[in-house]
């Protein structure tokens, strides 16, 4: 298997914290598992890279750097608005037209936005930053509300949490389901989280220990061939179904339908790389009661159907 070639293209003053979440996601290679990614730093100009973080990085690539590179990672950068130089934007261009990926965390929309790459397309960036890349590029579908948007040869995501997110995103896209939770459990990470939920720009206070709902989804996951209502599982929680609605709101800015959804078709994903289990069969496991709803749900969350997922991912 040919690795695939990720280039982090860094500008000044460089935000590292958004380097260092595509350098986790695609430059660690999980134990026991085969490399999938190559991994390289770039810049304008090779050399002492100032940064946020009071520090400078050594960069020893150049820009030639983006000519090879299959995925072209940019992270965040302070203050957004500066002007990207016409040769990174250029580059930027170029390798898109060639066919690479092109993936902006964080204000790495800016760099984007200012080399064209977002005309006339949905795009996301930090919630601190949505009004102003709306304001500077109107051309730009600026969405306030979601973690990451991907349109396949170019994604944008939110702050440095939802760039994890949408790298695991990418990893899955790439290499399946099963790789892409190695990666995440390498990094003590929920493997998934869809890109339409919520950033979490305000809440009205903070979760006290005893509403998080995370021993409610640890139990969910685990029974996940049940029923599981929200009924039932206002129950499980000792609340109203109301009030679990709204818990689910404002932790994970979803509903409980979705996440259930969501998590039972994350987990046909695995069985359906790691085992060769019938459809039947997998949709059974996973709580989704039949072939046929299984092949819908597939078809409308994924855009493909669980044989030709399979014959995409399989590990056996």
């Amino acid at each position: 298997m040919s690795l695939h070639r990720v280039v982090a293209l860094l500008s000044q003053p460089q935000s590292p914290f958004e380097l260092a979440c595509a350098a986790e996601v695609f430059g660690t290679v999980p134990q026991d598992a085969p490399a999938r990614y190559s991994f390289r730093v770039c810049a304008e100009h090779p050399g002492p890279l100032p940064t946020t973080a009071g520090f400078a990085m050594l960069v020893d690539a150049g820009l030639a750097a983006l000519q090879e590179a299959d995925t072209v990672v940019v992270p965040g950068r302070q203050p957004p608005d500066t002007p990207v130089p016409p040769t990174v934007t250029e580059a930027l261009r170029a390798a898109h037209q060639r066919g690479a990926r092109i993936v902006a965390i964080c204000t790495g929309a800016f760099v984007l936005a200012q080399a064209g790459l977002l005309d006339g397309r949905r795009a996301t960036t930090h919630w601190r930053r949505t009004a102003q890349l709306a304001a500077s590029f109107p051309e730009v579908r600026v969405d306030p509300d979601v973690l990451f948007v991907d349109h396949g040869d170019v994604a944008t995501s939110a702050g440095t949490g939802a760039g994890i997110d949408l790298c695991l995103h990418l990893v899955r896209s790439d290499h399946g389901a099963a790789y892409a939770a190695q990666i995440a459990r390498n990094m003590v990470l929920p493997p998934h989280r869809e890109g339409s939920q919520l950033q979490y720009a305000a809440q009205p206070a903070p979760a006290r220990a005893d509403e998080s709902l995370a021993p409610l989804l640890e139990w969910a996951a685990s029974r996940l061939d049940t029923r599981l209502t929200l009924g039932s599982l206002a129950e499980r929680a000792g609340l109203s179904s109301r009030t679990l609605a709204r818990r689910f709101t404002e932790q994970l800015g979803t509903s409980p339908g979705q996440w259930l959804l969501s998590r039972r078709l994350d987990a046909a994903r695995v069985l359906l790389e790691q085992t060769d289990l019938p459809v039947e069969a997998i949709a059974t496991r996973v709580g989704l009661a039949s072939a046929v709803n299984l092949r819908r749900r597939f078809r409308a969350h994924l855009g493909t159907t669980p044989g030709a997922y399979r014959r995409t991912f399989s590990e056996i």
